[in-house]
């Protein structure tokens, strides 16, 4: 086998490896393209998840006010129910002096 024949030999497999490796980038770029495509997806999924439940997370201060708020119901009713005896007694008061 002469010197030209191993040459030719050489670069007609410089040539496949060549081809191959080109072929293997191109398949990593192209699952590269597809994992970005498949990652906004979640990333845009994700957004509208958070946005429909930050309202359960607001429902932790709603309770915190709600209790407040019921406090001071509470409060006013006893308050508003002490008024009432003591018209009742009053009432009555007069009543008995009329």
């Amino acid at each position: 086998m002469d010197s030209i024949t191993i040459w030719t030999y050489l670069l007609i497999a410089a040539a496949v490896v060549i081809l191959i490796v080109a072929a293997l980038l191109i398949a990593i770029v192209l699952t590269a393209r597809k994992i970005d495509s498949h990652a906004k997806d979640i990333w845009q999924a994700g957004k509208l998840i958070a946005g429909n439940t930050v309202s359960i997370w607001m429902l932790k201060d709603t309770n915190i006010v709600a209790g407040d708020i019921l406090k001071t119901a509470q409060s006013i009713a006893g308050v508003a129910g002490s008024i009432d005896g003591k018209l009742t007694t009053l009432s009555q008061t007069l009543t008995k002096g009329a």
